[in-house]
């Protein structure tokens, strides 16, 4: 019985940091997709302004 509840805490502890590892990936995916639409913004300013 000791054993099976140490191999449930390391399935447990590892399914933790899975959910933590993912949750942090969403905030970065979300964080590049802003900084990319920021990029394409200033880009077509720059576009805009040698136009003129």
């Amino acid at each position: 019985m000791v054993a099976l509840a140490g191999i449930l805490l390391l399935i447990g502890l590892g399914l933790l940091l899975v959910g933590i590892f993912v949750e942090a990936a969403k905030f970065l995916l979300w964080l590049g997709l802003v900084i990319i639409v920021i990029a394409i913004i200033v880009g077509l300013m720059r576009f805009i302004r040698r136009q003129v």
